[in-house]
């Protein structure tokens, strides 16, 4: 079966654009009755962006520092709509007419419902995530690593998270309303394979 899918293209857009793709996406999903509670408010959304306009326009006079800032907010910002993609291809379940009114672009050509390599799902506890990934041939153990942007929006670095030899891993100790990324590799009798694309989940 194929569907189509919101496309994570706004990633590679110039920095300084950002703000313009990202307000016309909240336009859009701004009381649209096919994304009614999106996994990050709208208002979150816009208080990222509004920080990203007023990063960029600080950078203006070439500081170093000021520049570092921009490049911050606008990672912190892309992060929240890449999780928004995630939010609408669940909601949109495949239909092209509902990832369009969403903002954001759609893939051209309806795409394979490949199973994911990797899912994240709430934890039996508040704080906590369940990460799941698929069994890999001829794998003894599983390498996961783990990033963490706060509530207040403050990314951190990526960290080991576990080694497993089980397809599952409870990661705990999480700031509620945190973002969670995690990725995967197997290490396997031939290697360690490449680490999965990262995957995010709003902790509660």
């Amino acid at each position: 079966m194929t569907a189509f899918k919101a496309l994570l293209d706004f990633v590679t857009i110039p920095l300084k654009t950002k703000p313009i793709f990202f307000k016309n996406v909240i336009t859009h999903l701004t009381n649209n009755p096919f994304y009614t509670t999106p996994d990050i408010p709208l208002e979150t959304l816009q208080s990222a962006v509004d920080d990203l306009e007023l990063a960029i326009l600080a950078a203006a006079d070439g500081s170093h520092i000021a520049i570092s800032a921009m490049h911050d907010s606008a990672d912190a910002s892309t992060l929240l709509f890449k999780h928004t993609v995630g939010y609408v291809n669940r909601m949109a379940n495949g239909e092209l007419t509902k990832i369009l009114s969403s903002g954001f672009t759609a893939s051209s050509q309806p795409v394979a419902r490949d199973k994911e390599v990797l899912t994240l799902s709430d934890g039996p506890r508040s704080g906590t995530a369940k990460a799941t990934t698929h069994a890999v041939e001829h794998a003894g153990a599983f390498s996961w690593e783990k990033r963490i942007t706060s509530a207040a929006g403050v990314q951190g670095p990526w960290e080991p998270a576990g080694l497993t030899t089980q397809t599952t891993i409870i990661i705990e100790g999480l700031e509620v309303r945190s973002i969670l990324e995690v990725k995967v590799a197997a290490v396997t009798t031939t290697g360690v394979t490449d680490f999965c694309a990262p995957v995010s989940i709003i902790i509660k």
